[in-house]
């Protein structure tokens, strides 16, 4: 029986990396496919988002963050950020936390600062959310994402929140897959030149996220810029509600880049297609849980579909 070989291509793996990509790359893909789709499965927004998410919102502002209307500009910004925090663990963020594991496969073998592909990170991030919330100032109410109205059963908020999803789940299984070997990296070229390019499209994609976020505390945020018409409040709001998202995801990463001492890093090093593995594999499970969650879950719970859920 023949034995699988490694596949070298290039000394530096990273997510839209060039390799070496492991063996056994397809095994690696289904099961965190599989993974993603129990995490979907099993996920409980009710838990996520009231027990955890309005908690920690409430204990942060000192007053029920549901309850009390924003009474200005400073009040507001100070909530988008907090909310952007407690809403970390979310559906709509949780794929956020797929960016840890290029990420510290990327300081493998290499003495740079972390904080320079965090930077690169929260540039694509904020030059979306920072254009949405523009955007939304200077719409208001009218904007599709502010919708609950129901002619077929999907609002428009829903719709936006799927076509929203759906892309971003969409672009991170490529990543996945690129990260893998799998399929070819349409923007091999160009990544070359530009190594900070990957970086910059997760962010982008982070901050692509409050443009189909129907979390009901950023729903508030979202209300209040778009009825002020303030376009330097809603720049800001949305762009604090981003930082909120990756706080968490940048603290994880800098303790695993830290407190190991390097000895993740050097982990990496020592067999460079556990890059690829560990990147492909977390970029695919959040790929298929945003994908899956936000377009044909929300079709099994509207029955229009079945779809397997675990009620908690």
């Amino acid at each position: 029986m023949a034995v699988q070989q490694e596949v070298p291509v290039h000394p530096q793996a990273g997510f839209f990396g060039e390799g070496p990509y492991p063996a056994r790359r397809a095994a690696i893909a289904v099961v965190a496919v599989l993974a993603g789709f129990g995490l979907t499965a099993i996920w409980s927004a009710p838990f996520v988002d009231s027990v955890i998410g309005d908690s920690v919102a409430n204990g942060l502002l000192g007053y029920d963050a549901k309850a009390t209307p924003i009474s200005g500009a400073l009040a507001g910004t100070l909530f988008a950020f907090v909310s952007g925090l407690a809403g970390s663990f979310t559906a709509c963020n949780i794929a956020a936390f797929g960016a840890v594991a290029p990420l510290v496969g990327g300081q493998a073998g290499e003495k740079r600062s972390p904080f320079k592909p965090l930077g690169w990170i929260a540039a694509g991030m904020l030059t979306v959310s920072i254009a949405y919330g523009v955007v939304v100032a200077l719409v208001g109410t009218g904007m599709p994402q502010f919708s609950t109205a129901q002619t077929t059963g999907l609002s428009p908020r829903s719709i936006q929140s799927m076509v929203a999803f759906g892309v971003v789940g969409l672009v991170f299984l490529l990543m996945g897959l690129v990260a893998l070997g799998i399929v070819g990296n349409p923007f091999a070229a160009f990544t070359r030149r530009h190594p900070a390019a990957p970086h910059v499209l997760m962010g982008a994609l982070i901050g692509g996220f409050l443009i189909g976020r129907p979390y009901p505390l950023f729903r508030i945020m979202f209300r209040s810029a778009a009825e002020q018409h303030n376009v330097f409040y809603g720049a800001a709001a949305f762009a604090l509600q981003s930082l909120g998202n990756i706080v968490l995801m940048a603290v994880l990463f800098l303790v695993l880049t830290y407190a190991t001492r390097g000895r993740l890093q050097r982990w990496f090093a020592a067999k460079p297609t556990r890059i690829a593995a560990v990147t492909g594999a977390a970029l695919l499970v959040g790929g298929t849980f945003t994908l899956l969650y936000w377009d044909v879950r929300v079709l099994g719970r509207l029955g229009i579909i079945w779809f397997p859920m675990v009620s908690w």
